[in-house]
């Protein structure tokens, strides 16, 4: 992008000084307000051109995902459209001096539990790479298993919050009341938060697993043991149970 703009770094001392203006020749400093529109604008193209092979793309920031869908009959003919879809995505990027990153592409095949045996293993071949399907993805902090169970999303955030419990338990005879709650919200409570609209009709033991989580956080701020009542100690907390 050949872009002349005027860059003035921000007034911080005194307000009626200013820095000497630099000239800018390619592109735009990192920060600016112009960024995400030029990029938006530099990249507009690419999401038509996924279309045009009758699949869906979603893009956010510089990833950006294909979807497509068919019976378990066809899935040899996605396939077939989405390695050709990429193979002219590549060739665009090329053209507009981007490149596709083989290493960070994943292809996932979504099914119903009864459908696992239907679903493809065979690669899928991606420009002049061969990419094996994957059991789950991460999607901006969200695990996304092949049989849409969010089984390996709840699985990474127990395992990740039962290790930042840990670590807090190791200081928390340090800690005051109000810095170790602090922590857990921040470390436990913000991670069983997180996007959890799309943990909409998870099972019962999912569930379960993620109210340990809490369970075990709760006692950990109270300082309370194993077999004390659960349920006092997140009223007095105002949290709510998972489900």
């Amino acid at each position: 992008m050949n872009i002349t703009s005027k860059f003035f770094q921000r007034r911080i001392a005194k307000p009626n000084f200013s820095s000497t203006p630099s000239e800018v020749l390619f592109g735009v400093q990192q920060g600016s307000v112009l960024g995400p529109i030029l990029f938006l604008l530099y990249t507009a193209d690419l999401l038509q051109l996924v279309k045009r092979h009758q699949l869906t793309p979603h893009a956010y920031a510089d990833d950006t995902q294909i979807y497509g869908s068919c019976r378990p009959a066809d899935s040899a003919v996605l396939s077939e459209k989405l390695s050709v879809c990429v193979g002219t995505v590549s060739a665009w990027m090329a053209a507009n001096r981007l490149q596709l990153n083989h290493v960070k592409t994943e292809v996932l095949w979504c099914s119903s539990s009864c459908r696992q045996h239907q679903v493809p293993t065979d690669p899928v071949r991606i420009s002049n790479t061969d990419v094996l399907p994957v059991k789950s993805v991460r999607d901006l902090g969200v695990y996304i298993d092949d049989d849409v169970t969010m089984r390996a999303h709840v699985t990474t955030v127990v395992r990740s919050c039962f290790a930042a419990l840990c670590q807090i338990r190791s200081v928390r005879r340090s800690l005051p009341s109000h810095a170790l709650l602090t922590l857990v919200r921040a470390l436990i409570v913000s991670k069983v938060d997180y996007c959890n609209s799309v943990l909409a009709g998870m099972s019962r033991h999912l569930h379960g697993r993620l109210q340990s989580v809490l369970n075990a956080a709760a006692r950990l701020v109270f300082l309370a043991r194993r077999n004390d009542h659960i349920t006092p100690l997140l009223r007095d907390l105002h949290w709510l149970r998972v489900p």
